[in-house]
């Protein structure tokens, strides 16, 4: 069983969502991201051969970062993610079955929630992380609400909507840190500007949390 919480104690808690990453560009955009500060990478399962791309990611810096998949919906694509040697599995829901499986396969569980309902559900079944989503619907003033009644050493992250110019609000509001989707990758966009656009949420993390 791995503890709550340890991988996101000892990483920068910015997990970079790639998704539409092709095999192709997966080794230069995890670079990018490992030089922009940025070591927590999601590939979602609806990106061209995802589990290649994983492969691929784990093989190039799978001792310097901790790599996954995001968009996991059933038990055949945990069993596929794990058996690559990734650590990091993300939802975007709630499905207790899911959950246990990914946890009973040694995955890090980073599960997706909106209700305090679903989030305590997560949790039962062995979640390590939650997952706020879509978080832009929701704002930081519902993390701080829901903050008060979640146990304090689960970490909860805002996906869906974040920016590097919200991102030090929802922080502020209780959250450990973030997804990061399109204002941090875009499909068929240059290594270079990943980098930048990295190192600008960095710095924003920084400026709330230094």
């Amino acid at each position: 069983m791995i503890e709550p919480s340890m991988d996101w104690r000892t990483q920068r808690p910015l997990i970079a969502i790639l998704r539409g990453i092709t095999p192709a560009q997966i080794e230069a955009h995890v670079e990018a991201l490992i030089d922009a500060g940025i070591s927590l990478i999601e590939i979602p399962t609806n990106s061209p051969q995802w589990l290649r791309s994983v492969e691929l990611a784990v093989a190039a810096a799978g001792r310097r970062a901790l790599i996954g998949a995001g968009t996991v919906l059933n038990r055949d694509d945990v069993d596929a993610l794990a058996a690559t040697g990734a650590r990091l599995m993300v939802t975007p829901n709630t499905d207790v079955a899911v959950i246990r499986h990914a946890v009973e396969r040694g995955l890090i569980c980073a599960a997706g929630f909106s209700t305090p309902s679903e989030a305590f559900a997560a949790l039962g079944a062995g979640a390590q992380a939650l997952k706020l989503f879509p978080a832009a619907s929701f704002g930081p003033g519902y993390v701080r609400a829901i903050r008060a009644v979640l146990p304090p050493q689960v970490p909860v992250f805002a996906v869906g909507g974040v920016t590097p110019d919200n991102l030090p609000g929802y922080l502020q509001s209780g959250c450990a840190g973030a997804g990061l989707g399109s204002d941090l990758y875009a499909p068929g966009q240059a290594p270079s500007v990943t980098r930048e656009r990295g190192g600008l949420f960095v710095d924003a993390y920084q400026s709330a949390r230094p």
